[in-house]
């Protein structure tokens, strides 16, 4: 099992990263929690990962801290939940929301992500209310969206950061046309690719 890696960030397209390791280079996929939090292209970076094993692919999935693959883990537990699904979560939702609305039952927020109909989020509630208890505690490690960003690289140009933000949500479920719609929104001059995607995705939950 591959439980972390350390490594030069080659290439940054969400959902997936390029990590370059000893000279060889790993394909992972990440939610975009851990984008947010990532370093320029050339820089080391640590992440903690979890690999799935299929009949037809190996998958590598990368997050910022142990505590995020741990939710993860967690989510993947979860009848009718696989890893894709699990990382729209955690890319469409901060974890500390995710558990509230686990907690209160918000039924509501959860449906508003690409792939969660009611009975999904329903299931979502009763089989992680224990599991995250269990897992956690009481509360979720402080690093678990507390907000931490690395400063921005330098931006990109404009077409290629909004080409970009809508790959990346169309990667997660949306439809192109919502994509595009809510990457334009969101978009402001001097904002960096990893922020133009948080405000999208915010924009998109927050009106649905």
């Amino acid at each position: 099992m591959i439980g972390r890696l350390r490594g030069i960030v080659v290439e940054k397209r969400p959902p997936n990263l390029l990590l370059e390791v000893g000279g060889i280079g790993y394909e992972l996929e990440a939610p975009l929690s851990t984008f947010y939090d990532l370093p320029g292209e050339g820089e080391t970076v640590i992440l903690h990962t979890h690999l799935v094993v299929r009949e037809d692919a190996q998958l590598l999935y990368a997050f910022a801290s142990r505590s995020e693959r741990d939710l993860f883990r967690v989510l993947i537990r979860v009848n009718g939940v696989g890893p894709k699904l699990a990382l729209t979560l955690l890319s469409g939702i901060e974890a500390p929301d995710f558990v509230r609305c686990v907690q209160e039952g918000d039924t509501a927020t959860l449906t508003r992500l690409p792939g969660v109909g009611r009975k999904t989020a329903e299931r979502l509630i009763v089989e992680m209310r224990d599991r995250i208890a269990a897992t956690f505690g009481e509360h979720l490690p402080p690093e678990l969206g507390s907000g931490r960003v690395r400063p921005p690289p330098e931006a990109d140009p404009a077409a290629r950061m909004v080409e970009e933000a809508e790959g990346a949500l169309i990667a997660l479920g949306y439809r192109p046309p919502e994509a595009a719609k809510a990457v334009n929104a969101a978009w402001e001059d001097g904002t960096s690719t990893e922020e133009l995607i948080r405000r999208a995705l915010r924009g998109m939950v927050a009106g649905r």
